[in-house]
Formats: C-alpha cells, structure tokens, sequence
C-alpha cells in the first residue's frame, strides 16, 4: 500500500483517540514514496523496537505522539510477515506482535454469500474464532456493523481500550474484522462500536458469542476451537431414518433452573442434569426433552424469552462443552432434545442487539414494524437479508453444533400478522394493503426448508394459536414448511371443560369433540405447557373441579388419558406429572417431596405408565397425524359425559379403544361398538388402585360379542369406571 512519509496532525489524533475509521491503512508497514514506513500504536510506551519473529531487529521507531504513536522507516520485505514489538515505559518492558501486520482473514466470497444473505456458515466466520494466522496463534474477530464509523474489540488484553484493536472495514458488506494474536479461549470481550453521528455507543456482546459470562455480567466469551467428542453417531444415523409423524413423541418440556435445585437454591450444572433429568425422563417413559430457552439472557423471569446471546448456551449451567454433554447423554439415553428458540422478538439490553451499530439494524427504524408492544422488545427486521441470515445462521448452528433433534419456534402467530396486538393507525399494512407480514412469512418459509434440506431428521415446531392455513405442510406445497404446531384449540378446550363441574359438562360436551374437526388439518402436538401454569392459572391439578383431592386427582388422570389417546404428538411441562400443586416460577425447584403422598405418586406412575404404552403400541403413535388413524365409538353421550374412539396403527397392528367418563358415577354395562370380535385386554385404568383410584375396571379384559352395534360389527359390554378411563386392546 503506498501512502505519505509522514502522517499529519490529524491522523495522529485520530489514532491515538481511537476515532480514525482505517487504521489499517496507516498502522503496520506500508509502501510509501521514500521507502517502506512502519507505524504502531503502543499505548504506556516511550520507545519501540521493531523485529521479525526470530527476534532480528527491523527498526527503532521515532515517538510522534505521547500517546504512544511510533513511526520509522523499515526495510524493505520479500513478503508481508507478522511484526513483533518490543515496548519500554514506565511500567517496564514487554513485547507484542502487532496486530496491523496481518492481512484479512475472510475472503471474497464470504462477502458474496453474506451480502447474497445465503451464507450457510455464518458461525464459521463471524464471532471470535481461535485459528492460526500467518504462522501465528491467536483470535479472529469479526462483526457486522455496517453503518458504524468504526469498530474495535476490547477486553482484558488491551485492559477493555479501544483504542489498541481498531478493526478493519471490509466495505462490500459492513463486517469489521481483526485477528488479535496470543489471544485465546477464555477471553473476554465486547465491540466498543462508534456511530455514523460520532456517538459512542454503550459495549456491545458478540451477536455471535458462542459463550458468555455469568449474569449480571454480559462480556462475550471465546471458546475453544477443539469439536467435542459426540458419542451419538449410530443415534443420529436412526434419527435420519425415521418419520417423525409415525413414531412416537411424547415431550418433557422444562427449565432448567427450576426443575430442580440445590439445598440453598443453586442451580444444577448441565453434567448434573445429564445424569438426573435425563435419568428421570427415560425412567417416565418421555422421548423428547424439551427445553426453555437456553440462549444467553439476562434476566431470570424472562425464562429464557428474551435472549442476548443466540449462539451461546447460558452461563447459569456451565459451559459450551457442558451443554453438549447434555445433549450427548439424552441421545445415549434414547431422548430427543428440542430447544424452544425465539426469533419472534428481542430485548433492548444497551449490550445486545437494538440499534447495534447506532442505527435500527436488526429491527426496523419505525415502532409500528420494529417495537413490540406485549413484551416491550424489539422485532426482527425480517425483510432485511443480513438479519434473516443471522437467524438461519442461529438455527442450523443449534442442529449442527449441538446436535439439537428439534426446534420450538415461539410466537410464531405473532410473526405472522402485523396487527398482532396492535390497534388501528398502530401497524402499517403490507404491500397488498394487508396485515400479513409477508417478510417474516418468507422467513419462515426458508429456515423451515434449509433446516429440513440440511439435517434430516430434525424438526420444527411452531407454537401458532391462529387458524393459519398450512402451518406444517411443505414449503413446496404452499405451506409454511414446519413439522408439527401445538394444537392450542385442543388445550383451550379441555382445560375449560375440566374446570366445569362434573354436572354441568354435558352441556358442553363439544370442548371434548370439537377438535376432531380440524385435528388432521396440521400434524399436531397437544400441549400442556408452562404457559397454563403461571400468573395466576393455577397448576393442572388445581385446575380440575372437584370437592376433594380424590376428585381432582381422577380427572386430572381421566384428562392425561384423553389426551394420551388423542391423536397427535403429547407435550407436558415439569411438575404436571405428578401434580404439582403450586403455580411454577422460575426461582423455585419442583416440590419433589409431594412424590412421598399416593396421590401423587400415583400420578406419576399413571403419566410413566402411559407414556410406555404409547411407545410400545403402534396404534397410538403411528397415524397420530392421519385421519385413518382414528374412529368415534361414541361422540354423542353428553348425559353421561362419556367419549370413546379407536386407534388404528398398520394393517395387522392391534386397535386400541378408548374410553373416558368425566363424571364419578361408574358406568356398568355400557355398551361399544368395535370393529373386531374376540378379547380385548384392558391395558391401563387409571382408577386402578396402584395409581389412586377406587378400583374400579373390567378384570384385565372383555370378549367382544359378534353382535352389531351402530356401524360395528361386533360390541363391547364394560364398566367405565367413575372420573375414569380406560384403554383397551383388540387382541383377538
């Protein structure tokens, strides 16, 4: 490069105050026209020596400002090599390679692919990456600023002065990049960025730290660059195998700091977890865990929903390595992991994204598309390609870093209308006049299709609680491309009528049948989530009427009994197996020692028992998502209260019937139509003694008559037992 002999009064300022926007351009050595010239700034020094990494010395540099700016003519140079630099100051004498002889570490076609916004390895480039350098070892930074009139990495190694690491601008595409040598894992820092308008902004963490610190701390973490040692191979190569809507899925949902905590309130570490929750739920018969946001956050009651660090498992556990440990243990266990992940919004921490290089860069400059008022957080900038790389970027880097089996995208009914929450003249219409925003639509669209095109096997989830058309049909058919959506009517409904006393139910017989009208319009998860058992809602169990426990408790079985033979996929949060009777938060462990009374523990069994069948029986898992999976045997006995229907799995496999009483009168000599004569096995009661129940059932089984009732060819004559229910197989 060439340039003056001698930098002017202004350029010297600028160094020295950390304002200059190209340091590159004057620091190092460069061509000049009288010869090659080296310049650096040392901070503490009054004398600077320059030599090769051998230690031969290349120049004395002449002090030109007292802030420590050297400059001095150098030799000349065959190639371009890092500098070493030996400072003498006040404080004693110490050496440093120069952080200005380095060349760039990206390259043409990261800025192509990330200009393009189709970059698919954005977590390879952008962040703090450990790598050797031109012979060295040390840390490459970069980060997107693109309308920042510079950017510098600050942190312990430079004692947090911006000043000593300006970066270098790589015009095309806004990224800021600089490799720091004899940097490593471990270290902290933030970006010390300065606006377009001269403003310095407050530090910001790392869009893309892979690690943080602990809260209330927010400087971003570097990890180490070695993989882990994934034991999951022949479990992934099964994954890749299977269809998710014919097996089973049965899933835990849970936060991490509150399913369980130490004596004095500490949280579990992730090698913890590894050992009892995954133990816990393989013992309960789940086959998916399902966290809570573990993204870095800073505050505890969010839960996790409004994160600052996308790409960093929260420090409140343990590590990187920590969380994968996890996720290694669950798969070795046979247990799914789906991380809730949040690209509906975010918060406005001064350390995180909003107005990130001084600008609305990640979200839109105007409140009616970029502030969002349930939450009060920002909103993602869906149209703009960089943001929706970003958030790609996040997903794949999840599934593939973490070998995550899932993500469960929150609030996606949010994303999906402009007007969500918002009053007339409080939105702004899309292009065609209407309140679809079709930018996050699109978004949507093509992180379900690049997630499915990149690991088969995964799947996504989307939390919609409109009526959405094709929310998990493909991309290619029309579709919003996920693979399941948690079916909010289902929950709505039969919370509401569980809360009804038992004799005013058969008024409102249709919260238990409506939903088969629309069941098979999107491959289903039936949830009951953390969201019905906070602020006010009341826990599972105390949302159930009834006089006494013995009331409560029997539906609240008769209700997971439904729900287990439903079709669709099953989700409960923590504490909800065994009846937890306070609402959760989040600052409090589960009260595991409700599990020493029976009712509880009889709850608990019922849940393990239920989930073992579900695997174990084709015909409640395999057609979940299929309308030939399923068949009324009884939807009109509204005086009774009473519903039955039939699973169906492949041909050959056993059906199951199902039957369900929401009233404590037993139901003796009540009669079903079923499609098969012979024996049919009674495999689980749940007001069988072992789980609480009054012992009422049918004596492990009944032989179906070869009589005609309804459209069947053969009848069932049983005892339904009282707040009950009871599932059957036709064995033959």
């Amino acid at each position: 490069m060439s340039g003056r002999d001698r930098l002017s009064a202004e350029e010297c300022e600028a160094i020295v105050t950390g304002q200059h926007a190209d340091p590159f351009a004057i620091l190092g050595d460069h061509d000049t026209a009288s010869g090659r010239m080296l310049r650096a700034f040392v901070p503490g020094a009054h004398r600077l020596t320059a030599t090769d990494l051998a230690q031969a010395p290349l120049a004395e540099l002449s002090l030109i400002h007292p802030a420590g700016l050297f400059e001095g003519p150098a030799p000349a140079r065959a190639a371009r090599a890092p500098i070493r630099l030996v400072a003498e100051g006040p404080t004693g004498t110490w050496a440093q390679i120069d952080p200005y002889s380095f060349g760039p570490v990206l390259g043409p076609l990261d800025d192509y692919y990330l200009a393009e916004g189709s970059h698919l390895r954005l977590f390879d480039r952008l962040g703090a990456h450990p790598l050797r350098h031109e012979g060295i070892t040390g840390v490459h930074f970069a980060v997107w600023a693109p309308n920042a009139r510079r950017v510098a990495v600050v942190g312990p190694f430079n004692d947090w002065d911006g000043r000593r690491h300006v970066m270098r601008k790589r015009v095309d595409t806004g990224v800021f990049e600089i490799f720091v040598p004899d940097v490593g894992p471990g270290t902290l820092y933030k970006f010390e960025i300065i606006g377009a308008d001269g403003a310095r902004l407050p530090l910001k963490a790392d869009p893309f730290a892979f690690a943080s610190e602990m809260r209330p701390a927010t400087a971003s973490k570097v990890t180490s660059p070695e993989p882990f040692p994934w034991t999951d191979t022949a479990y992934l190569t099964a994954r890749a195998a299977r269809d998710p809507r014919r097996t089973p899925m049965s899933i835990y949902e849970v936060h991490l700091g509150s399913w369980r905590q130490g004596p004095d309130g500490t949280f579990k570490s992730y090698d913890d977890l590894a050992v009892e929750l995954v133990g816990y739920a393989r013992e309960m018969g789940f086959t998916h865990l399902e966290f809570l946001p573990v993204s870095e956050h800073p505050y505890d009651p969010s839960w996790g929903y409004q994160p600052t660090g996308l790409y960093a498992p929260t420090a409140r556990f343990g590590d990187p390595d920590g969380f994968a440990r996890l996720v290694d243990a669950a798969h070795a266990a046979g247990l799914g992991v789906i991380l809730d992940w949040v690209p509906a919004h975010f918060p406005t921490d001064a350390h995180g994204l909003a107005r990130f290089d001084g600008t609305a860069l990640y979200e839109h400059e105007d409140p009616r598309q970029g502030y969002h008022p349930d939450w009060n957080t920002a909103i993602y900038n869906f149209g703009r390609r960089e943001v929706a790389s970003y958030l790609i970027n996040n997903a794949l880097y999840w599934l593939e870093r973490y070998h995550i089996d899932g993500l469960r995208v929150d609030a996606v009914a949010s994303m999906l209308y402009l007007d969500y929450s918002r009053k007339d003249g409080e939105w702004i219409p899309n292009r065609d006049g209407g309140n679809a925003n079709l930018e996050a639509i699109d978004f949507l669209k093509r992180m379900n299709a690049t997630v499915y095109a990149q690991h088969p096997g995964v799947i996504t989830i989307a939390e919609e609680s409109t009526s959405w058309p094709g929310v998990s049909k493909p991309v290619h058919e029309g579709g919003l491309g996920f693979g399941f959506k948690w079916n909010m009517g289902f929950m709505h409904d039969t919370l509401a009528y569980m809360k009804r006393d038992a004799v005013h139910r058969q008024y409102h017989h249709t919260d238990l049948t409506f939903g088969m009208l629309y069941a098979f319009s999107e491959n289903f998860v039936l949830p009951y989530s953390h969201d019905e058992v906070v602020h006010g809602k009341a826990s599972l169990v105390e949302k159930m009427s009834g006089a006494d426990d013995w009331q409560k408790f029997s539906s609240l079985r008769a209700l997971y009994g439904l729900m287990w033979g439903y079709p669709g996929k099953k989700l409960l949060f923590m504490g909800q197996e065994f009846g937890q009777r306070r609402e959760w938060s989040e600052a409090r462990g589960l009260d595991w020692d409700l599990l020493a009374y029976a009712p509880h523990k009889g709850l608990s069994d019922w849940v393990r028992d239920l989930n073992r069948l579900y695997q174990d029986t084709p015909a409640l898992h395999a057609r979940d998502c299929e309308a030939d999976g399923f068949r009324w045997a009884v939807v009109d006995d509204q005086a009774q209260s009473v519903v039955a229907f039939l699973r169906f799995g492949a041909p050959g496999d056993a059906p199951v019937l199902i039957v369900v009483n929401f009233t404590p009168l037993p139901r003796d000599g009540y009669q079903i139509g079923v499609p098969r004569g012979g024996y049919w096995a009674e495999r689980l009661n749940s007001d069988a003694g072992v789980y609480g129940g009054s012992g009422v059932g049918n004596f492990g089984g009944v032989m179906a008559e070869d009589i005609a009732h309804g459209d069947f060819p053969a009848r069932l004559t049983i005892t339904v037992p009282p707040l009950g229910a009871v599932f059957l197989e036709g064995t033959g």
